[in-house]
């Protein structure tokens, strides 16, 4: 089977990512067109929910779909964001703690999980952002840090990508109210701890020091994601091989 390479821009480094042509044909451009179809009859800013665990490349697929609509006259232009600018600043990591096991951590120590967002600021900017052009914060991989009013919201239809998105606790649970469509990405979790691990190990950890962060917060963070989240109108289950089937029920 052929595959199809992008060159990216993803948080500020430069990659490349390859898809089938299969899946592409298959599942990426239906979506997009119809996406471009809803967007159409609403006559309004569609805002799409892209949610998943860590490391299945959501956000390589939220750049290509919006690389995809761009490519495509027929097709409304895509914008994609990140939830990531919606971490708490670091010195409120730095400065704050939560209960973990029965232990007081600061929050630092599980950078990532639900508890370090700030779903109040989440919440009112997604309450406005069918109507207003707001600017939109990124979190910078090279600060460690969140960076207000980097993206200029201006597009038809936003697609949001991030982990907790669908999650089904308090705070979380509310934004789907202002979902149009969601998409959900499935995986095994056995093959998400070994990307994860060696993802770590390229980062620079030991064998046995990226086997512990896993079991200390990666991990953690996929279980919930996956044990945690509601039913998006469409589910991708992504393969050992990175392939895609789907799951549609709207």
């Amino acid at each position: 089977m052929s595959r199809v390479t992008f060159p990216l821009v993803i948080n500020g480094f430069t990659i490349s990512a390859d898809y089938e042509q299969e899946d592409m044909e298959t599942i990426f451009l239906p979506l997009l067109r119809k996406l471009s179809e809803f967007q159409k009859e609403k006559k309004r800013r569609l805002l799409v929910f892209l949610a998943a665990p860590p490391a299945v490349g959501k956000s390589t697929l939220a750049s290509v779909l919006a690389h995809l609509s761009r490519a495509d006259e027929q097709l409304c232009e895509i914008q994609d964001i990140g939830l990531d600018g919606f971490h708490y600043p670091q010195r409120y990591l730095d400065s704050h703690t939560m209960l973990k096991d029965g232990i007081r951590i600061p929050l630092r120590d599980v950078k990532g999980c639900p508890e370090t967002f700030d779903i109040k600021k989440l919440t009112e900017a997604l309450r406005i952002i069918r109507d207003q052009d707001i600017t939109w914060p990124v979190y910078d991989r090279n600060l460690h840090d969140v960076v207000e009013d980097q993206i200029q919201i201006s597009k038809d239809i936003l697609l949001l990508e991030g982990n907790w998105l669908l999650l089904q606790e308090e705070g979380w649970k509310e934004l789907k109210q202002f979902c149009d469509y969601s998409i959900f990405i499935q995986a095994e979790e056995d093959m998400l701890k070994q990307r994860l691990i060696e993802r770590k190990i390229q980062g620079g950890l030991s064998r046995s020091e990226a086997i512990a962060f896993y079991e200390r917060s990666d991990g953690r963070n996929v279980s919930r994601v996956l044990q945690h989240s509601m039913q998006a109108d469409l589910t991708l289950r992504l393969s050992q091989d990175m392939r895609f089937c789907k799951e549609e029920i709207k």
